[in-house]
């Protein structure tokens, strides 16, 4: 099984990369609990990985999970080590 990936950059941002997550930007990302699961590991994943970070803290601090891990350095990082094919911005 693999982790579900949610992608907290804005809609802009995702129509120019996207590596198949979810998009819920981070301005959102209260108001969608029930799209995001407490009960398996997520990967949560921006453009460099600060954003990303902040989301998992929030959803750590306020709302008790404890299942998220971040996709280090974020797709700037994928892009450089992983598949560097993907559109840069």
């Amino acid at each position: 099984m693999t982790a579900p990936i949610i992608d907290v950059r804005e809609p802009y941002e995702f129509k120019i990369v996207e590596m198949g997550g979810e998009l819920i930007p981070q301005g959102d990302i209260t108001k969608s609990l029930d799209r995001i699961p407490m009960d398996q590991p997520v990967v949560i994943q921006c453009r460099s990985g600060k954003r990303s970070a902040n989301v998992i803290r929030i959803l750590e601090d306020e709302h008790g999970y404890k299942n998220l891990v971040n996709l280090k350095g974020g797709i700037l990082a994928w892009q450089e080590e992983i598949q560097n094919g993907l559109a840069r911005y």
